[in-house]
Parts: structure tokens; sequence; C-alpha cells
């Protein structure tokens, strides 16, 4: 690393903890590149940054054929260089198993698998080149899980794992280090819609009771704070040792106990 200002790519920016994470990491002073299908959310981003806070917005659906190596390139036009990715946007929809359609498993591996992949191999090319970087792959303790109402998000989340080693060998012999973090139920607007259309499948009318059932199957017995899911991608992202690669952190407060 040099003495530049570290430069950061987070996707989706535009709300959650990709939001939260964007505010972290400038104020602990890196140069953002904020990329999400929103422009309103990248908006809001910016809002929450330090004033003095040197930032990109980059308004890009990610699934689109080349959009990750152009985002990546914006972001090097920008600053320079590219010294930590986090593959942080999602999607997930439930269907029940036996009511699935292809048009969900599409946009769910689109989005959540293939964007990803071809986000890290276009920042693991600039990586490569500066023998530096590190790269965070946001999985789901999902990935491990039976999930019947919710099938194609746990694939998407086992190949993200999958990903993450693979391109962790990859890019080793660079310095390069790719890691993923699987967090535990959060309280963003993805999980939200996500348990409402749960409870509604599953036929559940005290939606009250739904969620503080699940919420009983985690053994800490609560859900996780955006701030506690952050500060465990601000680790592997900026502060673990330089010989941690091919991980994953589980942050799920012992839901993934594997």
């Amino acid at each position: 690393m040099t003495d530049q200002v570290r430069t950061v790519l987070i996707t989706g920016a535009g709300a959650g903890l990709g939001q939260r994470l964007a505010a972290l990491l400038a104020e602990r002073g890196l140069a953002v590149a904020l990329a999400d299908v929103s422009a309103p959310g990248l908006e809001r981003t910016l809002k929450l940054l330090p004033a003095d806070a040197s930032a990109i917005a980059i308004t890009s659906d990610l699934t689109a054929d080349g959009a990750p190596a152009a985002a990546v390139k914006q972001v090097v036009d920008a600053f320079g260089r590219l010294d930590i990715l986090i593959n942080n946007a999602g999607y997930g929809a439930i269907e029940p198993f036996l009511g699935m359609t292809a048009a969900l498993w599409h946009k769910t591996l689109s989005i959540n698998l293939v964007a990803l992949a071809m986000m890290t191999a276009a920042a693991g090319e600039v990586m490569r080149d500066q023998r530096s970087g590190r790269i965070v792959n946001i999985t789901s303790p999902a990935s491990r899980m039976a999930l019947p109402n919710y099938t194609a998000y746990a694939a998407s989340k086992a190949g993200v794992d999958a990903v993450t080693r693979a391109a962790a060998l990859a890019l080793a012999p660079f310095g390069v280090l790719v890691n993923s973090l699987a967090p535990g139920m959060m309280d963003t607007e993805m999980q939200r819609s996500t348990e409402l259309d749960l409870a509604r499948i599953e036929g559940r009318s005290d939606v009250e009771a739904f969620l503080d059932e699940r919420t009983r199957r985690v053994p800490l017995g609560r859900r996780a704070e955006i701030d506690e899911v952050a500060a465990g991608v601000l680790w592997l992202a900026l502060d673990a040792p330089p010989y941690v690669t091919a991980e994953r952190l589980n942050l799920s407060g012992g839901l993934d106990r594997d």
C-alpha cells in the first residue's frame, strides 16, 4: 500500500448496509465510490458522508453486459487506484418451492452471483497490477440452510461462497485478499419485505408473533444491528491481518454455527 488515499467501491450503496458502510469508510478517510441501480438512493447516501469526503456515485445496473468493468474503470479514472471492493448489492424474493419461476431465478442469480463474480474479476485485474487489494463479499447463512420458499436466494449465496474461495486462490499470488461475511437478520428494507412475504406464504396472520419466532431461532436471542455487521466488514476490508484470505466470517449471532 502506498501513501495515497485508499479507495473503496461499494455496490448496493444506496440503502441499508451499503449506505452505512459508505459513511463509516468515508469517516475513516477513504475515497468512496458508491454503486447502485437507484440514483435517488445514491443521493441520499452522499448526503450522509462527511462534508470533506472524496466520493463519486455510479448509477448502474451491474447485471448489464460490461457494467462491472465500466464501474471499476470509473473508480480508477477518478481516484487512480482501487484498494477495496465490497460486493454488497443483493436481491431476494419469496416463492414457494413448487411455485418457483425461472424469472425469479434469473434475476436473483444475475444480481447476487453473476454481477458479483464479474465485479470481482474486474476489480481483481486492477488489484493484481497494484499487487495489493481486498475484496469482501456479502454472503448469508441462507447458503447453508434448507429454505424451500427462498431457494433461489440460498443458492445464489452458496454461489457467492464458491466465487469467494476461487477468487481468493486466483488472486493470492498477487497479494490480494478475498473474504466473505455472512450477516444475521438485520433490520433492513430487504429483510422486512422478505419476512412479510414469508409470513403471507406460510399463512401467518400474526406477523409480530411470526417475527418473534424467527428472532428466537438466533442463539443470541436478538437481531443484528447494522453497525455490528458493518464493523465486521470494516475489519475484513481494513484491519484483518494480511494472512486472512478465502475465509467466511459468520456474524449471525450464532445462527450460522459451522
